[in-house]
């Protein structure tokens, strides 16, 4: 894949994984934090999210596969704009989320939704293989560990398969950069890093073979798509 995002750059080699310029969000901030948005996330964050959440379905959608892994689901203000033949599992650490999406899968009658799974998306409890697509939306830059994130949806997807990122990610530089890294301090109660850079998640040779797109408006979030190549 053509790798359309110049402005990330990138070490040579398999580079380990950087020190965050963020603190580490713990499980229990996530759940504290999202224990606090819950009823009211559609309405603060399902506007701004909006434009990269039907981007990354539109890309699932186009995606050959059925069985599709949401990590991240949330209320499940995606789960609607699935096509019927995709056939979806979600998962989420926060079970004030998930009640939400059980009401809206319910409401809208969304048979092609097979279960929605309070699950660590760091240590899933998937057999290898499980999956024909991975998609997680907005969840890199919460969880506490972004490599591991990457390494259980590689085992989980098949080889061949596809694993999405949509996500807010550091400007390289400028104006942006420099107040992401100021507003980083409040990630804890935010529930998510303002300052996570690309790199924090992907390693050298996979933002190299990604296809990786900004997504409008003003390119606030982007989204990322990577075939899992067989170990």
């Amino acid at each position: 894949m053509s790798d359309v995002l110049q402005n990330y750059p990138s070490g040579g080699g398999d580079s380990p994984a950087p020190p965050p310029s963020r603190s580490a969000l713990d499980a229990e901030a996530v759940k504290a934090a999202y224990r606090r948005w819950a009823n009211v996330y559609d309405v603060v964050f399902g506007g701004i999210s909006r434009f990269g959440r039907l981007r990354a379905v539109e890309a699932v959608n186009g995606l050959p596969g059925t069985d599709v892994l949401e990590v991240g689901v949330g209320t499940g203000l995606a789960l609607p704009h699935y096509r019927a033949e995709k056939q979806i599992t979600g998962i989420d650490l926060s079970a004030d989320m998930l009640a939400k999406a059980r009401e809206r899968v319910q409401r809208d009658k969304l048979t092609n939704v097979n279960g929605l799974l309070e699950m660590d998306a760091e240590d899933t409890k998937f057999e290898d293989s499980s999956f024909d697509i991975a998609v997680a939306m907005f969840v890199a830059s919460v969880v506490p560990h972004p490599r591991q994130l990457l390494h259980e949806l590689k085992r989980v997807v098949r080889p061949g398969g596809y694993i999405l990122f949509v996500n807010h990610f550091l400007a390289p530089g400028g104006v942006r950069g420099a107040v992401e890294h100021a507003l980083g301090r409040a990630s804890h109660s935010l529930g998510w890093h303002p300052d996570f850079a690309m790199e924090s998640l992907l390693p050298a040779e996979d933002i190299r073979r990604a296809f990786i797109q900004p997504v409008p408006p003003l390119g606030l979030f982007t989204l990322v798509t990577l075939e899992n190549l067989p170990a």
